[in-house]
């Protein structure tokens, strides 16, 4: 298994939570605006020494609420994944899983095996906009059939809203997702995307452009999904 590295206490990757954050390398995407491009890409990667990760996972367990795996993607090494995420159930600790469920048969075989507590995502709209590949539009589709599925779990699930400046071209999208999530085991956040010197993007160029997006363009976001009766909003 292919690893960015870790952080044994985190208290900005899951709201309300603190985690393990383990990053994993590889991406199916190349949006724009990451700034784990590196990791995503490839570049900045190890093997994973399962054994020391476990063992560091014990010595934060009373202090975490989930073990946090993100990337890149980590639903690309799903086989590898599995196998950890057993040795964590196996440790008493919850799992939370980032990913951008394109990846639709993986994320159902880790959902069928009941080896998550809880999943991220980002609804990044436009997709073509925001997806930096050509096939954005089959891979969006995956992604409507993920929350699909993941509509019929008890799993919460935290949606994360990338806003861009002058963000337009979204409605259709927002439509979509939301006439999906047919239970209330969702909340929404709204994440305005930042841009160097906070950040360092995968495309500097387009982030001059869309990053850093001012109150009108987020509050134009919030008042449409609020129109849509979505009140887990934050």
């Amino acid at each position: 298994m292919k690893i960015g590295g870790w952080k044994n206490i985190s208290m900005i990757d899951v709201k309300g939570a603190v985690t393990f954050t383990l990053w994993m390398c590889g991406c199916n995407l190349r949006c724009p605006f990451c700034h784990n491009w590196r990791i995503a890409d490839g570049l900045d990667c190890k093997d994973l020494d399962k054994d020391v990760l476990l063992r560091e996972l014990t010595l934060s367990k009373k202090y975490i609420d989930y073990l946090h795996v993100t990337g890149g993607e980590p639903l690309l090494q799903w086989r590898e994944l599995i196998d950890l995420f057993k040795d964590v159930k196996n440790l008493n600790i919850k799992i939370s899983l980032n990913s951008n469920l394109t990846l639709t048969k993986p994320l159902e075989n880790i959902l069928n095996k009941e080896l998550t507590d809880h999943i991220a995502t980002d609804l990044k709209a436009p997709p073509e906009k925001l997806y930096g590949v050509s096939s954005w539009n089959k891979l969006w589709a995956s992604f409507l059939d993920s929350l699909e599925i993941i509509s019929e779990y008890a799993i919460p699930l935290e949606l994360r809203i990338p806003v861009i400046k002058g963000f337009s071209g979204y409605e259709r999208y927002f439509d979509e997702a939301f006439n999906i999530l047919k239970y209330d085991n969702f909340y929404v956040i709204i994440n305005p995307i930042l841009g160097p010197p906070i950040t360092d993007p995968r495309d500097r160029g387009w982030c001059m452009k869309y990053c850093n997006p001012g109150k009108t363009d987020i509050n134009k976001v919030k008042s449409f999904i609020e129109k849509l009766g979505i009140s887990k909003i934050s």
